[in-house]
């Protein structure tokens, strides 16, 4: 656990899940940058500064949010670890928030009626960004506070250019340890021709109609050679990788799926759009399907795009949790994965070990592991570590099929 001192105190803070020997900060410059920028406004002006209904989209560890829980802040985020993070954090150092009014809020939830302070942790995913700013406009206002940060290398012309076509006029501060602030004024005239917030109306699917406003979410054909899912569609939320296109090593995973037959158990790891999990339960309709993912974007894609491939009485499970750990140990028949070499920018094989180490646990005897990933990361010495066994299934000069099977 690191320090973090703030204009509303220091915090200790960690990422989650907590590791001892995770050297990396639960926050950083840019997070640093943009509550100095709060603590000076709220000097100069009084505390109804950063009055109102506050929304913090994009946090990534809860720093932020954890920092103003007296402001009573609804937090948006994607990543279910995020908000685990930030649950571990307020309870730690801010043990009245719930009194408070902190909400923690996912991106498929309605944010709120209204918003007077809007404070943006640049995401990684342009089209996430984009997504979310169309949703939150039309609870914007002439007076809204729009302040966003981001490390110098996440924030770009393309940035600033979404802000301004769906907020208004935007600049930039100068950089300070690699950081810097956006600004953005909403105009009265683009809020007004904001799209409706999807969800207010139970009944409507905006899906990515232009005339709605919305660019989220979009859907595609596969192409015809990858067996049972040849010309079916996907669906995909914003911040969904390779959005608009399948993905070379998924599609090198869908062309060497294992052929199962029977009610087995199969976990589609780290689900993404679901086309994987998706392509057993097309080819083996008794097949119980559990898509998981940390994102609930993700998980959103999958069960749309499985219930656009199955028919109506069709069943399958969908989790956002911290990989299998929602899983029963020794439940599994076969899980399917391929996994992310990064989490929130940060470059890590942490990600990967663990959700070979969970499959492992959710595997019953005999049951398997099938992974997909770039030859240049080695995981086949991981596995072969960690179920004695590991074999090539496929491969070509960029990617690999692996397999392992628990044998006791």
């Amino acid at each position: 656990m690191n320090t973090f001192t703030t204009s509303w105190g220091d915090l200790g803070l960690t990422r989650y899940p907590e590791d001892p020997r995770d050297q990396l900060r639960a926050w950083d410059a840019a997070d640093e940058y943009l509550l100095r920028h709060l603590g000076e406004l709220a000097e100069r002006a009084g505390p109804a500064a950063i009055g109102g209904t506050v929304v913090v989209l994009g946090d990534r560890w809860g720093a932020l949010t954890t920092a103003l829980a007296g402001h009573g802040p609804a937090q948006i985020t994607d990543s279910y670890l995020t908000q685990q993070a930030t649950r571990a954090n307020l309870a730690r150092n801010r043990p009245a928030a719930r009194l408070a009014g902190v909400r923690l809020l996912t991106t498929q939830d309605a944010p709120p009626d209204r918003v007077d302070v809007l404070l943006v942790r640049v995401p990684k995913s342009l089209a996430l960004l984009e997504d979310q700013l169309q949703r939150l406009a039309p609870r914007l206002h002439a007076q809204t506070l729009v302040v966003g940060t981001g490390m110098v290398t996440e924030i770009h012309t393309s940035t600033l250019k979404l802000f301004e076509r769906i907020i208004g006029p935007t600049r930039t501060s100068l950089a300070v340890k690699k950081a810097r602030l956006i600004f953005t004024t909403p105009d009265p005239a683009l809020l007004a021709s904001a799209a409706p917030i999807p969800g207010a109306d139970p009944d409507s699917d905006p899906g990515s109609d232009p005339a709605a406003g919305l660019s989220w979410p979009r859907r595609y054909e596969l192409p015809p050679d990858i067996g049972v899912m040849s010309g079916r569609p996907v669906t995909n939320h914003a911040g969904i990788f390779c959005a608009d296109r399948l993905d070379i090593g998924t599609r090198f995973f869908l062309q060497h799926l294992p052929e199962r037959r029977g009610p087995v158990r199969v976990v589609d790891l780290g689900c993404g759009n679901g086309v994987v999990g998706t392509a057993v339960a097309v080819a083996n309709p008794e097949a119980r399907v559990v898509f998981t993912d940390e994102s609930f974007q993700a998980v959103a894609s999958a069960e749309a795009t499985f219930r656009a491939n199955t028919g109506p009485g069709a069943k399958a499970e969908f989790l956002v949790g911290d990989g299998l750990a929602d899983i029963e140990r020794a439940s599994a028949d076969l899980v399917l994965n391929n996994p992310p070499f990064h989490t929130h920018r940060a470059l890590t094989d942490s990600t990967s070990w663990r959700m070979f180490t969970g499959a492992r646990a959710a595997l019953r005897p005999g049951g398997e592991l099938w992974v997909v990933g770039n030859r240049h990361l080695g995981y086949h010495t991981r596995l072969r570590r960690l179920f004695g066994n590991c074999e090539a299934v496929a491969g070509n000069p960029k990617f690999v099929v692996l397999r392992a099977v628990k044998r006791r």
